[in-house]
């Protein structure tokens, strides 16, 4: 969406807190929060992250206006100091975050936000709510394309979409996950992708006969001629009236010495897999091999699979309801929580960083702790994902070496990737730093571009759209060695305190 302010944009908790950390006198520690989800979304075997650019231009815009500090003030719970603080508010730290496109896994950090604690307490509402949203439709929108099997898939949901933004931002994620075009026009003006569309029932439906209707269609678009042949009947008449239609637009192309191409047939009802098989012979048996037969209706990923297996003779699917809202799977649960903090001195400075960990009877919720970052590790042979490692910020990794990982919930699962048989890449990278935007969001195309890229760095068996292969995400030593001891001694201190 074009830009815009969205600094109020948040959660109340966010600015009470802000009041706390500015009445404590604590508001310039530095605080670092890790955005992260715990679970791949629709049983895949990995997310796509997307959302990044909206990030930084809502970063770029972070500003308390005069509107939005009288409403503030009205509320009667900020005190003045605080309200003051907040005119003069501007974003000062740092942002690392995985680019877009990239493929991404449960519990490692996709955003890492190091700032005064009150500046990074305010990002929390407004980057999940980009993050998550986005990275669930680019993920949804690559199982689709994978389940499609290099058919081509237009993003066809903004009628369907929970309001504008989720409209437009997810037309865009659907790009990412690798949708050819969109119906969206916005979309396709913002971000510059090929929008597409033909007609609906109510154009056939709006002429004396459905003949007449198909003419006026082609005689309209005769370089872009898909006709929706479903109003009344596809194989008694729809079909028949387009093959009849194209063999008028097939001669006068031929008298006039132009191309005659981009034209087919849509279907949006009934049993796509027979219809489509039927409509194939009489466009083959017609002359028209080269007609496009193109299917919507609210399919998703499981239906594509099996039209596909039952031989459906599709080559394009317009993909609506189930993509835009991501049907079965309406959230993607992502989270952003507190990983190291620094301590203030009497007298102001801060103190180096320490790390936090939040404990939870569910070990899934238990954070893990200090400044990380993500090293993706690949076999050098093939180019394939091996496992991610997150590790601790300053370690690093010898690629002469053997490196042993292990399953951080399963210690006894270790993998050892041989010395000169892997390679490896940070996944972070800077996005602000001082408050500096350092990092240029690259053209939709090319994010998208960047996706299938990464794609073909998995196996056939990590992309199945049921019960896929697992990519490992382990700890490293140091950190795994950090989250222990730091359970350890909170454990040992709740029980000096029973005592």
């Amino acid at each position: 969406m074009p830009t815009a302010n969205l600094t109020m944009l948040t959660d109340f908790y966010e600015l009470t807190m802000m009041q706390g950390y500015f009445a404590n006198g604590i508001a310039d520690k530095l605080g670092v929060f890790d955005l992260f989800y715990r679970q791949n979304p629709f049983g895949n075997g990995f997310a796509v992250m997307a959302g990044l650019e909206q990030v930084i231009e809502y970063v770029n815009n972070l500003r308390f206006d005069k509107a939005d500090v009288d409403y503030l003030s009205g509320l009667g719970q900020f005190d003045a100091a605080f309200l003051d603080y907040l005119r003069d508010f501007r974003f000062t730290g740092d942002i690392h975050a995985m680019p877009e496109g990239e493929i991404v896994f449960p519990f490692e950090p996709l955003v890492r936000v190091t700032a005064p604690i009150i500046q990074a307490q305010l990002l929390e509402t407004a980057l999940l709510n980009i993050i998550n949203h986005q990275c669930l439709i680019a993920t949804k929108a690559a199982r689709i394309c994978y389940a499609a099997g290099g058919d081509a898939v237009l993003e066809f949901g903004l009628r369907r979409a929970q309001g504008p933004d989720a409209g437009v931002l997810g037309a865009r994620a659907g790009v990412i996950g690798g949708c050819d075009a969109t119906s969206n026009v916005l979309a396709g003006q913002l971000f510059d992708v090929p929008v597409r569309g033909t007609h609906a029932h109510s154009w056939v439906m709006s002429f004396p006969s459905e003949l007449e209707a198909f003419r006026a269609y082609a005689r309209t678009f005769p370089d872009a001629c898909l006709l929706l042949v479903d109003t009344y009947d596809s194989l008694g008449s729809g079909v028949p009236n387009a093959i009849t239609v194209f063999g008028e637009m097939r001669r006068k192309a031929a008298e006039s010495g132009a191309a005659f191409k981009n034209f087919g047939i849509r279907l949006d009802s009934g049993d796509i897999a027979y219809l489509s098989k039927e409509a194939r012979k009489m466009l083959d048996g017609a002359g028209f091999q080269d007609a496009i037969i193109s299917a919507s209706g609210d399919l998703d990923e499981f239906l594509i699979r099996d039209l596909k297996l039952q031989g459906a003779a599709v080559t394009v699917w317009g993909i609506g309801t189930r993509l835009i809202t991501a049907y079965d799977c309406p959230a993607l649960g992502g989270v952003y929580k507190l990983a190291a903090e620094s301590g203030v001195k009497t007298g102001g400075g801060a103190n180096e960083l320490t790390p936090k960990i939040k404990i939870s009877n569910n070990p899934q919720k238990i954070t893990n702790p200090g400044v990380k970052k993500v090293m993706r590790l690949y076999e050098k042979s093939t180019g394939k994902i091996k496992a991610d490692l997150i590790t601790l910020d300053h370690e690093e990794i010898d690629e002469n070496a053997d490196l042993t990982i292990f399953d951080p919930n399963a210690t006894w699962r270790r993998m050892t990737l041989k010395a000169g048989r892997f390679y490896h890449r940070p996944l972070l990278r800077p996005i602000f730093i001082g408050g500096a935007q350092v990092y240029e969001s690259p053209p939709l195309r090319d994010i998208a571009a960047y996706f299938q890229a990464a794609l073909g760095t998995l196996w056939d068996e990590h992309k199945r759209i049921v019960n896929p292969h697992v990519i490992p995400v382990d700890l490293s030593d140091a950190l795994w060695e950090l989250k222990r001891v730091m359970i350890d001694e909170i454990q040992r201190s709740k029980r000096i305190q029973k005592i």
